[in-house]
């Protein structure tokens, strides 16, 4: 009669559920007269969680439990009854009459799974999913939101940022992950991941009840057998080990990422991260990684290290390898109980399993040796701490599980008899004369390479100030002083519009020319000296320094010069109406060379025979140099005056009517400054 009376009232709150129930929901809370049923979801306020009913792989089985809202994979990050699945869609999770949680179907009689804790009111209470993926069950008005019961307390597969593994000292509870038995069953499987607060904690992950990795201890950092965790800018890790617990809690340091730590059904720890924005799952790390991760891969009193070829496993110092591949004192364990025994450093490594040291929080790197050399039953000590500023542990038993790291790590200190000692002193001396070497002879080719830095540098700085304030080097040699006004680059092409086709006069012996005006109203005429031009330098420099210091009615005033890198450009006064020659030999007719009537040169003409004996048939030896017109040679007449016999070659850019012009113009020209002229000679063939 009683089962029938529960059979009863189990039918009647079901389907009063069942009326009250709001089909389509997507609210965050479960109330007394709000459940949920096979088809319904809560979602989180903040649209990160999503919890429901679901099948796994596939299984037909129906299960309640939790995965990311809107991310692909949707993989269940919590299950809640995972070893009792509901065999049909008849599932419904409410509040019941006590105030718990409960997951009820039609074809049981008894909940099938049940948060199982009281309450003291049975009206109010309600379960609230967080946009942290938490499931809480509190009480509804309560101010303080008292927590009665949460997901985070009771972890299957999955941890997710902000939620603490490991134990609650107050309440017993140790918070651990389980992995499923296979993709399509959630129940509890054989592998385990918890934290051992034996020694000094550290994290292990089980097969059944055999250890097959371990993090290693928290050393102030990050567990030190994870380094790379210990420069991450992804994570915030941290671990709490005080007289209310002894747990690790990490968060994510980007909002837009989303991250889950699972242990898989085959038995490793894999940490993966989710893009908001690329919608996509990546692995960032897994334990175990590679062969040294494998807990006592190499046995007692050895090490493990990836970094080697073969073989990886390698005995510690003091320690040798026997018969059977494991590792024994040298000289046994009478030779390290206080007979002049001490320690060698073992750098960079995950310490021994750190379950069975003794920890002294108090105690400096120095006291902690010394206590260690007292007691003979002493194998090794290390620093709680990376950094050894404070805090040791020591062993007594075997030390397992140590592996070489290349970056990362600490120092382990091994005990080892005074002969050890002597040998490593000896090998070491050798190592630090090697050294000594190597570093003198470093600083000598630093102090070399600074020396001659040095003297560079003072040169190149003595020749920078001697050049500053003077003439650029073209007029630096002391040949000649010019005093000239020197133009910058920037007003000559302000005065010329940037040497603008209008304003370009002609084709001059050096280059372009082209006429401009200063900012003051000065016309001037700018002759520019073209990469292309025959002339060079030289004829550049002569004609400034022999202008600048000639003054005559008929010839036009020089203002200054520009040079800027390898631009040359001689500044004219600008003379109006067509050139000199225009006035002297262009009056409207097409000239002949001296016998046109318009100009009387007045000179006497020489035969070539004479100018062919006064230069030695123009030897190379009698050449003086290149002029505008062509070479110049020197010679010397039969009467004995020496002359200079300029020629126009017919490779010249200067034609018949320069020749002309220059014959005119200096033949009736005297001044004191300028060359005495001859005489001049045309032969159809050959100018000269």
């Amino acid at each position: 009669m009683t089962m029938y009376f529960a059979k009863r009232f189990l039918f009647l709150q079901t389907l009063f559920q069942f009326l009250l129930l709001p089909f389509g929901t997507s609210r965050d809370t479960i109330t007394i007269s709000q459940p949920i049923r096979d088809g319904d979801n809560l979602v989180s306020n903040g649209e990160n969680f999503e919890l429901g009913f679901f099948s796994p792989g596939k299984s037909t089985k129906r299960y309640v439990g939790i995965w990311y809202h809107g991310a692909p994979g949707h993989a269940k990050v919590w299950v809640a009854n995972r070893d009792n699945p509901i065999n049909d869609r008849s599932g419904i999770l409410s509040i019941d009459i006590h105030g718990n949680l409960v997951l009820n179907a039609n074809d049981r009689n008894l909940p099938i799974w049940s948060t199982n804790v009281g309450s003291k009111s049975r009206n109010n209470t309600l379960a609230q999913l967080l946009n942290s993926g938490n499931l809480v069950l509190n009480m509804d008005g309560d101010e303080r939101r008292e927590v009665l019961w949460q997901s985070f307390d009771y972890p299957t597969n999955t941890m997710l940022p902000n939620m603490k593994l490991g134990l609650d000292r107050k309440t017993g509870l140790n918070r651990c992950l389980t992995s499923w038995k296979s993709e399509d069953d959630p129940g509890t499987g054989n592998w385990l991941y918890k934290i051992d607060t034996n020694g000094s904690p550290q994290l292990f992950l089980y097969e059944g009840s055999v250890p097959r990795w371990r993090s290693g201890h928290w050393n102030g950092i990050g567990w030190s057998g994870i380094p790379t965790l210990q420069h991450n800018r992804m994570f915030n890790i941290s671990f709490l080990d005080n007289q209310n617990e002894i747990t690790t809690i990490w968060g994510l340091l980007y909002p837009r990422f989303l991250s889950t730590l699972v242990v898989n059904e085959s038995g490793s720890v894999q940490r993966s991260v989710y893009h908001v924005g690329d919608r996509q799952w990546t692995f960032v790390g897994s334990a175990p990684m590679d062969p040294c991760d494998i807990y006592g891969k190499c046995g007692a009193f050895s090490k493990c290290n990836i970094l080697v070829n073969d073989p990886v496993c390698s005995c510690l110092p003091g320690f040798q390898a026997n018969a059977s591949g494991g590792c024994v004192r040298k000289r046994g364990s009478a030779s390290i109980c206080k007979s002049g025994d001490g320690f060698l450093r073992v750098p960079n490594v995950k310490v021994p399993d750190t379950s069975g040291a003794r920890v002294e929080t108090s105690l400096s790197m120095e006291a902690c040796q010394q206590l260690c050399l007292q007691d003979c039953s002493c194998m090794a000590y290390a620093s709680v701490d990376a950094l050894e500023k404070i805090g040791c542990m020591n062993w007594k038993g075997d030390l397992i599980d140590t592996r070489v790291y290349e970056d990362g790590g600490q120092n382990l200190y091994v005990r080892v008899d005074a002969l050890e000692l002597g040998l490593y002193a000896s090998k070491s001396e050798g190592f630090l004369a090697n050294k000594r070497r190597l570093a003198i002879l470093v600083v000598a080719i630093v102090a070399v390479t600074s020396v001659l830095i040095f003297i560079f540098s003072y040169v190149l700085i003595k020749r920078k100030r001697k050049g500053r304030g003077k003439q650029p080097t073209l007029f630096n040699d002391g040949t000649a002083k010019a005093n000239l006004p020197f133009f910058d680059l920037s007003t000559i092409v302000a005065a010329t519009d940037n040497f603008s086709l209008a304003k370009r006069l002609g084709q001059g012996g050096f280059g372009p020319v082209y006429m401009g005006q200063l900012a003051n109203g000065q016309e001037i005429a700018v002759k520019t000296l073209s990469r292309s031009s025959r002339q060079g330098t030289d004829e550049f420099k002569n004609e400034v320094m022999l202008i600048a210091k000639l003054q005559h009615r008929n010839l036009v005033k020089l203002f200054g010069c520009c040079i800027h890198k390898e631009e040359r450009m001689l500044i004219y006064e600008y003379m109006p109406n067509k050139s000199l020659d225009f006035f002297i030999f262009r009056r409207g007719k097409q000239p002949t060379l001296f016998n046109d009537g318009t100009a009387k040169a007045n000179l006497p003409f020489f035969d070539l025979s004479t100018i062919v004996a006064a230069t030695d048939n123009f030897s190379p030896a009698k050449r003086l140099g290149q002029g505008g017109f062509g070479p110049v040679y020197k010679g010397q007449l039969a009467n004995g005056q020496e002359i200079a016999v300029k020629t126009l070659s017919r490779s010249s850019r200067q034609g018949t009517d320069e020749f002309k012009n220059e014959v005119m113009l200096i033949a009736k020209l005297q001044h004191r400054n300028l060359v005495s002229f001859l005489v001049a000679v045309f032969i159809k063939k050959r100018g000269c």
